[in-house]
């Protein structure tokens, strides 16, 4: 059983088998020189320092190679998106077939709904969660404008039951029985960005499917979070960012998903360049187009190395810990956190964020009783990076990669402290 005291804290970071990696990132800290309680991993990870190293080795292979660092740098360019798509795949649960890093979240997000957003007539509305993230929605509403659809018409939402804050399966099912010959695309957050509700990807894709609906998904806050498995999902496509439980360095590249049922439809409508082009002929320059097999099929542009490079340290790193003892980790961490902070009261403190483990990964959403966004300043002032979301949410997420139950800990100790002031 958990216990509320640092001694506790303490032993279970001793006994912690990944405790080792916290060593391997650069942790903010005060003008003090004291370290920061980082608890945002969730909008961006901290930064691995082997990173440098490895964006210095393509900055050597360039000033020494020139052009030729594309065939001969230590990790030649021309195929560098190669060196990330193993272990990528491994993260997400996907096969590497399916898998492909390129361009950024919701660019890809539009790449994908070329493909698998086919309206018609009479089938042509696009399911999401009522508190997507906002770009999600922005970006599905300017899909159907681009079809030639009302966006407001052509949105169904799926929303929680009133005085609620999570998505119940139930309600989805009904929205299909009454609109599923209406819906041409499901389009759901995997982890919802707000509550910290992990979604169960294989029966939303069930539904959707048994309704005759494309399936998506935004994992941006499940990549490195969750155990997702996507191909076991059935999932027509996924996309993800790199840059928050990925680490891979602010605005950097994003991930792609495409079941492999789809690898070899080379009908299948999408935008194209001459990176998803047969590889064999790609320098060739005047071929007709004959698209690559897979995920790597949708690829426009040749990849933008040093972004990648950022990226490939942190999955090297992924790779040789592994999802599993991560989410183990992860749910352990989050246990206790959960445990210190209902030790405060439950009148005070109220967790949004589902209680059972294989409904969340390692953020908290926390509202405080009469609380504004001055309490998230004070968090901040006493060396708390969490995340404020409008209207009254602190969002905390103890990464298991480099937060400790200390980490936890402290962060509930200066919390009691600010409220009792």
């Amino acid at each position: 059983m958990y216990k509320a005291t640092r001694d506790y804290a303490k032993q279970q970071d001793k006994l912690d088998e990944l405790s080792t990696y916290r060593k391997q990132f650069h942790i903010p800290k005060d003008k003090h020189g004291n370290e920061l309680i980082y608890l945002t991993g969730n909008s961006l990870g901290l930064q691995p320092k082997s990173t440098k190293s490895y964006i210095d080795q393509e900055l050597e292979d360039w000033a020494n190679l020139g052009v030729e660092g594309h065939t001969e740098a230590k990790n030649p360019w021309l195929a560098y998106h190669e060196f990330l798509t193993e272990s990528m795949a491994k993260v997400v649960g996907a096969k590497p077939i399916e898998v492909i890093v390129m361009n950024t979240l919701t660019a890809n997000l539009h790449f994908m709904m070329v493909s698998f957003y086919k309206p018609t007539k009479t089938r042509y509305k696009i399911l999401i969660e009522s508190d997507a993230f906002p770009s999600d929605k922005y970006a599905v509403e300017s899909q159907l404008r681009h079809h030639g659809f009302d966006d407001k018409d052509g949105l169904i939402l799926w929303k929680p039951r009133d005085g609620e804050e999570l998505l119940r399966d139930k309600d989805l099912e009904t929205i299909l029985k009454e609109h599923g010959d209406n819906i041409a695309l499901i389009m759901i957050g995997g982890v919802n960005y707000y509550t910290g509700q992990y979604f169960d990807l294989k029966k939303i894709t069930d539904l959707g499917h048994q309704h005759g609906c494309t399936v998506g998904f935004d994992c941006a806050h499940g990549a490195g979070n969750v155990e997702l498995n996507l191909h076991d999902s059935g999932a027509d496509f996924a996309v993800w960012c790199t840059y928050k439980y990925l680490n891979s360095g602010p605005g950097s590249l994003a991930g792609c998903f495409v079941h492999e049922r789809h690898a070899h439809n080379k009908n299948l409508n999408r935008f194209t360049g001459w990176w998803s082009h047969n590889k064999q002929t790609r320098f060739n320059m005047r071929h007709e187009f004959d698209v690559l097999p897979g995920a790597e099929g949708w690829q426009l542009s040749n990849p933008p190395i040093l972004s990648m490079a950022a990226i490939k340290a942190s999955l090297d790193m992924f790779h040789d810990v592994g999802i599993k003892k991560l989410t183990k980790k992860s749910k352990a961490l989050t246990g206790y956190f959960e445990f210190l902070l209902k030790e405060l009261g439950e009148g005070m403190i109220k967790i949004i964020t589902p209680e059972h483990p294989e409904e969340r990964g390692c953020q908290l959403s926390i509202q405080v009783l009469n609380a504004d966004k001055t309490l998230h300043h004070k968090l901040t002032e006493a060396g708390i990076i969490s995340d404020w979301r409008e209207p009254d949410v602190i969002r905390c997420a103890p990464v298991p990669l480099y937060n400790s139950f200390q980490d936890v800990y402290n962060m509930v100790e200066k919390l009691k402290s600010i409220l009792n002031d």
